[in-house]
This record gives structure tokens, sequence and C-alpha cells, in this order.
């Protein structure tokens, strides 16, 4: 499954995107979702190096591939008002991170990305998300849309 409860985080209080990237790294590492946290890291800051995943909206959705990562995962974490260097310019307040293994052949990161990117689009699929309060609500909301 690509999003669980162990795999959301509502109440986030770190405002630096390095910072962020690394505690939800150690969250997919305690969820068993990759194996080791460093190259993954890795992945993903590689990857925001090249260009900003704060795509707007007041979302991120910061994704890396990594030989450390068992299979394809989602990871929501709300925080407080992030400055993710958006294409917009708007401060983050939901965060998408995705984990894909490096040896992946069929682009399962791009097609959630697309699938992810597709809901997002939604205002009312944003607002439900930005104004739940449990895990159980964020879970219901996912299936609702047809994400997990």
């Amino acid at each position: 499954m690509l999003l669980n409860e162990d795999s959301i985080i509502l109440d986030c209080e770190l405002k630096n995107k390095e910072e962020i990237i690394r505690y939800l790294a150690s969250v997919a590492l305690s969820s068993n979702r990759i194996v080791e946290t460093e190259p993954y890291i890795q992945s993903v800051l590689h990857r925001e190096s090249e260009f900003s995943t704060g795509v707007g909206y007041g979302v991120a959705i910061p994704h890396g591939k990594s030989i450390v990562v068992k299979e394809a995962f989602v990871l929501f974490c709300k925080v407080n008002q992030v400055d993710w260097k958006s294409l917009d310019d708007t401060l983050v307040n939901m965060i998408f991170m995705i984990g894909v293994p490096e040896q992946d052949t069929t682009n399962e990161h791009l097609k959630i990305l697309a699938l992810l990117s597709r809901k997002l689009m939604k205002e009312e699929f944003r607002l439900a998300l930005s104004n739940s309060n449990t895990k159980e609500e964020v879970l219901s909301i996912f299936k609702q849309y047809e994400l997990i």
C-alpha cells in the first residue's frame, strides 16, 4: 500500500526543507519503507537541487529513487508555512514525499506524481487534507479520491 497510518504526520513543527526531508526519511525507515536513510535522503536532495518540488497551492512533492527503497511509497506530512521555494512563491503546508526503488523500470514515481498532481488540482481535495485532524481522516480522503 502506498500510504498507511504510519506514513501520515499531522503535526510536523520543523521549518527547514532539508530537516523535513531528513525527518520524513526517518519515518520511512521506522515504517519499514526503506532500509537505510542517507542514500534515500541524498536522492531526494539531489532532485531538489535540480528544481524545487514546491508545486504551488501550498504543496511540495519531494521524491527520490534509491536502492534502499523497498517498494514505492508516499508519506503525507502537514507543516506550518515552510518556504520550499515553490513555483508560485507560496509557503508550503502539505508535503507528499515519494520514494521508489532505483531499479523500478515501470516509472512508478512518474505514475504516482501524475495521479497525485491531478488530484491536487482539485481545491476540495486540498482543502479536505488541509482541514483533516486525524490519520483516519487523511486515509479516508485518500480512499475517496482513489489514491489508495
